[in-house]
């Protein structure tokens, strides 16, 4: 009776394989921090790591299938001529046992990691939600109780611009904040669902009409970086971007000193823009509502500035 012999040579060409597989995906896992924003947030690196986890997790998957199939193209194909029948092999129960186990495994790992993330994210900027009406006083949203590092930052969404309320009473159509200092925000809609959504802080939060939601997040790199409305409100909601400048808290308390004395003019609104247009050119194409008038404020930004991301 022969017995089976051990297979070092396919245990070895397998444990290669996967080393070079394991070696690929974590150099992969590297390189999908550059694929990102800048991180700009005490957020970031919590989320860049949740994001660099699982492209080295689906690249270490997706290299070994698909270096499997190059395998068994190149090694294990019939002949030119050869149309049999391949053999009549049935299930394979600690084969499937194994491919059950393992992505289970994997996955629940995934989710328990997320899960730690989304509250350490929790405890960094903590949000609460009030039923407020639509159309509340300012004075009377400023006198609600959160957190008092910087702000509370009025954020007002409309179809579609920006405005921005410090507790000081200034506004401006682009968002001013101090490195390194928790800013708390308080985030209203005056129609529709919009999205406070800063890729380079990795943070976004729905803005739902007839509430207002507290919002912190802390800023950890000076520099000017991209607003936008991840919400499909309309017509015109990719135009519904600004930037957002975080500064030292010297040259924060500076701007907010000198914006103050500025008279009040019109906010940006590059949808009014758009929509004017439209309509001298007929009001042709699909039905959309005109844009809100634009805000005024002390300081409209300057739109033309580069941004960071």
């Amino acid at each position: 009776m022969n017995q089976k012999r051990f297979p070092v040579k396919l245990f070895l060409t397998i444990l290669i394989a996967t080393a070079i597989d394991l070696l690929a995906s974590i150099q992969i896992s590297r390189w999908a921090y550059g694929w990102l924003p800048i991180p700009a947030s005490s957020a970031a690196p919590y989320v860049d790591d949740l994001f660099s986890l699982e492209v080295g997790i689906g690249a270490f998957i997706f290299i070994g299938c698909v270096g499997f199939i190059i395998w068994s193209v190149l090694f294990s194909r019939a002949e030119k001529y050869d149309e049999s029948d391949g053999l009549p092999i049935e299930g394979n129960t600690k084969l499937e046992i194994i491919w059950t186990v393992i992505p289970f495994f994997v996955v629940m790992a995934l989710a328990f990691y997320s899960i730690h993330v989304n509250e350490t994210l929790a405890t960094l900027g903590p949000k609460q939600k009030y039923d407020v009406a639509i159309n509340q006083a300012p004075e009377a949203v400023a006198t609600l109780d959160v957190t008092r590092e910087v702000g509370p930052i009025e954020v007002i969404s409309r179809q579609w611009s920006w405005e921005f309320i410090y507790p000081s009473g200034v506004r401006s159509s682009e968002l001013h904040l101090p490195v390194n200092l928790r800013a708390n925000f308080l985030l209203s809609s005056k129609d529709v669902i919009h999205s406070f959504y800063i890729p380079a802080f990795r943070l976004k939060q729905d803005i739902i009409p007839g509430s207002v939601i507290s919002y912190s997040l802390t800023p950890t790199k000076e520099g000017r970086f991209r607003l936008r409305d991840a919400m499909f409100s309309g017509a015109y909601f990719s135009q519904n971007q600004t930037d957002v400048i975080v500064e030292s808290e010297e040259n924060y308390d500076a701007w907010l000193t000198r914006t103050a004395k500025r008279p009040m003019v019109k906010g940006l609104s590059p949808g009014t823009t758009l929509y004017e247009k439209r309509l001298k050119e007929g009001d042709r194409g699909w039905a959309t509502v005109a844009p809100a008038p634009p805000p005024m404020v002390n300081d409209p930004g300057n739109p033309e500035a580069p941004h960071d991301s």
